[in-house]
């Protein structure tokens, strides 16, 4: 196990992420901020869903799904039909424009990280990767629940 200090020292580079965070967003074009930038990744990983799962898996309330879900609609990136199986719901789906900005998105984030990580190996790339991954797994999907574990509850650990 790792020692206190060492425990601090992540927290702190942990808390440090943000820049990096603030530099991938710099590069998302103007008419698709990262709430919408959001919304087409989650649809496109989890597939078709109703808003309220969106706003599950966002984590914010029903009122700031239904404005980024009317963005990224205005836009022709996704596509609201009714539920067949509750007609006040509407089903949520990625369309042909937004998977081409999503693939436009993807390309402005590898090439920024690229230039970032130049002087990286692909082995340290890959590393990286394994490791951010495997924390991410030791949090579990703390976005079902909103809030974090107390130190005296267990963590369970799901796939996110």
């Amino acid at each position: 196990m790792a020692e206190q200090a060492q425990y601090e020292e992540l927290a702190r580079e942990l808390s440090a992420i943000g820049a990096v965070k603030r530099d991938l967003g710099r590069i998302l074009p103007p008419d698709c901020p990262a709430a919408s930038a959001a919304v087409l990744t989650l649809l496109r990983c989890h597939g078709d869903m109703r808003m309220s799962r969106l706003a599950e898996l966002l984590s914010v309330d029903m009122s700031v799904t239904s404005r980024h879900v009317a963005h990224v609609a205005e836009h022709g990136w996704i596509d609201r039909s009714p539920d067949p199986a509750d007609k006040r719901s509407r089903i949520l789906r990625l369309t042909a424009a937004g998977q081409e900005q999503l693939d436009e998105l993807s390309r402005r984030t590898s090439q920024l990280l690229a230039h970032r990580l130049s002087d990286w190996s692909a082995d340290e790339v890959g590393r990286l990767i394994e490791l951010m991954t495997r924390l991410r797994m030791s949090f579990g999907d703390c976005r079902s629940t909103g809030r974090l574990p107390h130190a005296h509850e267990p963590t369970t650990r799901t796939p996110a």
